[in-house]
């Protein structure tokens, strides 16, 4: 399988060689054919035609020399075409009444001096004081009687500047006597974007019931070089009780911090994720907006060299603040630190649901009986039954081992000789489970880790949660499914990750940590019964065989719920092992058909995933950088 990046850069080739063709005025055909059939054969039809459409489009980096390298992306190259920060405000608010309002708003910028160099402290002021957007006051804030060499430094600029304060007062009290509607934490070693406060402005203003913005953030160092972009999804529950991608930058709402009892000192490094925690648990997710742009530049520390620092998204006391989090919810569940974040272990009743697990096939008994017999001998989820949907099997073997499985009292074979229907086929044997919750498992699955449905099923139980889907891999150990992105390579959707090797973390730890997705596959995918039968499962009439579990989880998510992926749920898929291809014969027209269904359906959500990001690339699924960036954030003259 070639993998996104692989691809990208042969069908970049590819397309090279075509225009330069064309520019020397010859035939493109033979070019096409000799370039082009090698992709062919191990992509297909569809993977190729939808990764030229995003090349054409522009969906593709410079060439890379060093694809091994700290800035294999070229983030430095993208920054320069794309990450320049507006000169000039409120280009973005075409109505005069919301630029008055957005120049009227007021914050304040709070900077604890307890870390940092001269230098980097002088850094911080001035990126401040540079800001685009007028109304802005900056708290020096001084623990008492610790004072450092950054003190004096900032009792000068509190007198030479009006809007700049000097206090010698714990933060939380610090925090506690902000006059402004709004306010934010800024490291004295970091630094904000020019028009940071700026783009806030604009998003308050386009979303007043906003009180809560948080942004895009990257790194930079003593020289003022720029790395490891981290461009972060929508509003993301799941994933911020996996890792703090909020905090820098978060713009509060003075009020809710006061109502929710102010900074809590005693968190120590974890005290800003700590009040992202405490905020979030009073608001409805349309009150707490992304602003999906770099508007905070963190430090680089000396050990990273110019790497990103997973550990960012782990600040150290993170486990307890969340642990008291799920507590303050009502949630049973228990905390531990994993290497690129938390992971959250949700609690079972103790009478665990019965799940009934739907696995069509028609023969295939090898790949049935192994992923049957993995699932009976390996799996500690209690209560558990199976359902057999055999769709017209002739094999005598498979036929013979069908009929001893149908002994069994956890296993019942439903006999369904029609079409291949996927999900025709799934919504029959719904119809007679007797589980609380499904579980869709193809045939060609195998379990790794015992507690995979443990997993699942605790996360299905939560409030608010959809589908749950897992962490499948190749035979070779890469990655298969990462959680479902919407539009990728131009087409409906694909697997996060693809082809990452196990043991790598992914995009700052995506690969590897607990999240909401807009969707997840139906290989392996836990959803309550209830939520099924009130959705009328899979479309049976529209989607046969393609899309029918994004389909699915689209519309879970349009009903109010949310899709969460867990890499704790691991297990092999010997992926289609047994299907016809979707782009030969017949079968191409049924898929474009489906795919063009889908585009009807969903139409520009199929281009603006929330929980992915408008700066990363649809063109593979590596999470590289979007060429050019889908969000018209740019002013218009650049």
């Amino acid at each position: 399988m070639t993998t996104g990046l692989a691809m990208r850069r042969r069908i970049a080739s590819i397309l090279g060689k075509v225009r330069g063709a064309i520019a020397r005025g010859r035939g493109i055909g033979a070019t096409l054919v000799r370039g082009a059939f090698p992709v062919l054969r191990e992509s297909g039809l569809g993977g190729f035609v939808r990764a030229a459409r995003a090349l054409q489009r522009g969906e593709g980096p410079p060439l890379l020399t060093d694809p091994q390298g700290p800035d294999r992306f070229r983030y430095r190259e993208w920054i320069r075409r794309y990450g320049q920060p507006a000169a000039t405000g409120w280009w973005r608010l075409t109505d005069a009444a919301a630029r008055v309002r957005a120049e009227a708003m007021t914050f304040t910028v709070l900077m604890p001096l307890d870390a940092g160099t001269g230098e980097q402290f002088a850094r911080a002021v001035a990126s401040v004081r540079q800001q685009v957007h007028p109304n802005w006051t900056l708290h020096l804030v001084a623990a008492p009687g610790q004072r450092t060499g950054l003190h004096g430094s900032a009792m000068r600029l509190a007198a030479e500047d009006a809007r700049i304060a000097y206090c010698e007062a714990p933060l939380p009290q610090a925090i506690a006597s902000v006059a402004t509607p709004w306010l934010a934490l800024l490291d004295a070693r970091d630094a904000l974007a020019p028009d940071a406060l700026l783009r806030v402005a604009e998003a308050l203003v386009s979303e007043p019931q906003v009180r809560l913005v948080y942004s895009d953030e990257d790194r930079v160092d003593a020289h003022g070089q720029r790395s490891a972009g981290w461009f972060k999804p929508d509003w993301n529950l799941d994933l911020l009780r996996s890792q703090d991608f909020m905090s820098r930058l978060a713009v509060h709402d003075a009020r809710l911090v006061r109502e929710v009892g102010g900074l809590d000192a005693a968190c120590g490094e974890a005290a800003p994720y700590d009040l992202v925690l405490r905020c979030v648990e009073r608001l409805a997710p349309a009150q707490i907006a992304h602003v999906p742009q770099v508007l905070y530049h963190r430090h680089v520390a000396a050990a990273d060299n110019g790497h990103a620092d997973l550990s960012d998204g782990a600040p150290a006391g993170g486990e307890q603040a969340l642990q008291a989090h799920l507590a303050r919810c009502g949630v049973a569940g228990a905390v531990q630190r994993v290497s690129f974040g938390f992971k959250v272990r949700y609690a079972l009743p103790a009478d665990a649901p019965l799940v009934s697990l739907i696995i069509p096939t028609r023969n295939a008994l090898a790949l049935v009986r192994q992923c049957i017999e993995s699932i009976l001998a390996k799996t500690a989820y209690p209560r558990f039954e199976i359902i057999l949907v055999d769709n017209g099997s002739d094999d005598p073997e498979a036929l013979r081992y069908f009929d001893a499985l149908a002994r069994r009292p956890d296993v019942r074979v439903l006999r369904d000789d029609g079409p291949f229907n996927y999900s025709a086929l799934n919504n029959r044997a719904a119809a007679i489970a007797r589980g609380e919750f499904l579980g869709l498992v193809n045939n060609d699955i195998e379990v790794i880790a015992p507690e995979w449905l443990v997993d699942m099923v605790g996360i299905a139980l939560q409030p608010g949660v959809g589908a749950v889907g897992a962490r499948l891999w190749y035979p070779d150990r890469t990655l298969q499914h990462g959680g479902v992105v919407l539009g990728y390579r131009g087409g409906v959707a694909n697997h996060a990750h693809r082809g990452l090797r196990q043991g790598e973390p992914g995009y700052f730890g995506r690969a590897a940590l607990t999240q909401s997705f807009s969707a997840v596959t139906a290989a392996c995918l836990v959803v309550r019964k209830r939520l099924y039968d009130e959705l009328g499962g899979l479309d049976e009439e529209h989607l046969t065989v393609a899309f029918n579990d994004i389909d699915f989880c689209l519309r879970l998510r349009e009903a109010g719920y949310r899709n969460v992926w867990t890499p704790e749920a691991e297990l092999f898929h010997h992926e289609s092992a047994t299907r016809v291809s979707d782009f030969a014969g017949p079968a191409l027209q049924r898929f474009l058909r489906e795919e063009q269904f889908m585009r009807r359906r969903w139409g520009a959500l199929l281009t603006a995933d929330p929980a992915y990001n408008p700066n990363l690339s649809l063109a593979a699924e590596d999470f590289s950088y979007a060429w050019p960036p889908r969000n018209p954030w740019l002013p218009p003259s650049t």
